[in-house]
């Protein structure tokens, strides 16, 4: 199993994109603990497995931050999945709407962020994976705009972090996806107040792919960066490519690594021909991708 013997912390846990991290982290061996304010979403999690533990946690609460890092002093791998939708422009946004689209999309990774590096520089090792989106510093998004900033804040924090600890073995990217199908999306279609079978097809023509994205699909991204097999990937935003669909990771060389068995069709960016290896150019490459 590719995260045997790991211990793995996963928040916003009860439903969408959270729960399946938190049980495909599970079903390749790590022990979990999942969180979330929702007990109830929590105790249906914690049945499914018995590498799950459950608790609850608010993560705009920096003193159960604190608390929790205090009792709990190893976790091989963290994943940030808390996230809040604002809609409207910067008109439609006020500044109570502002402050908690950072309180709960920013501070709360920053608080978690750091709990997890003061750990991990010590054990010199450990993977951090930050939930961002396409609407961030990727691409601008119509009616996003207090979203868009976090999460390109989101972007942001983990190259950062990357930069200054990755030599110390802490790694730390993010993921950056479409639009997910999750209970979250459902709610915000139904508060819509349209034709919910138009909303959603709404949703899916915006799509590269004319469909919505799987938490599923997210989860084997997530699992990757938390595995060995992306040691050598740090301060990356992994995202779903907007021609094609593509879920990618690439590394700090430029070289292009699998997410999932599933990718096809890749071809490598060039390096400056005829040069010994020591003198290559180790610049991130552009790639290039046929349609599969």
């Amino acid at each position: 199993m590719r995260l045997s013997g790991k211990v793995a912390l996963v928040t916003t846990a009860g439903q969408g994109i959270g729960r399946e991290v938190a049980l495909s982290f599970a079903r390749e061996g790590a022990r979990v603990l999942a969180t979330d304010v929702n007990v109830e979403a929590l105790d249906s999690l914690g049945r499914s497995s018995g590498r799950l533990e459950s608790l609850r946690l608010d993560v705009i609460d920096a003193n159960a931050i604190a608390e929790l890092f205090q009792d709990r002093a190893h976790f091989d791998i963290v994943f940030n999945c808390a996230g809040y939708v604002h809609q409207g422009t910067i008109l439609q946004c006020s500044d109570a709407e502002w402050r908690r689209s950072f309180d709960i999309n920013v501070d709360s990774m920053y608080r978690i962020c750091r709990a997890a590096c003061l750990l991990k520089i010590e054990r010199r090792r450990g993977s951090i994976i930050n939930m961002s989106s396409l609407a961030s510093s990727v691409r601008g998004v119509p009616n996003r705009f207090a979203y868009g900033a976090t999460k390109a804040a989101v972007i942001g924090l983990t190259k950062a972090i990357a930069a200054d600890f990755a030599a110390s073995g802490v790694r730390c990217n993010a993921i950056c996806p479409g639009t997910i199908r999750t209970p979250s999306l459902a709610q915000r279609v139904a508060a819509s107040g349209g034709d919910p079978d138009q909303v959603w097809k709404s949703y899916e023509a915006r799509q590269p792919m004319g469909r919505l994205g799987e938490p599923a699909e997210i989860a084997a991204l997530a699992v990757y960066l938390a595995s060995d097999e992306s040691s050598f990937t740090a301060g990356r935003h992994s995202f779903d490519r907007r021609r094609l669909g593509k879920l990618v990771a690439i590394n700090r060389t430029g070289e292009r690594e699998r997410a999932t068995g599933k990718i096809r069709g890749a071809r490598y960016g060039h390096r400056r021909p005829g040069l010994p290896a020591a003198g290559r150019d180790r610049r991130p490459v552009r790639f290039v991708t046929r349609k599969s």
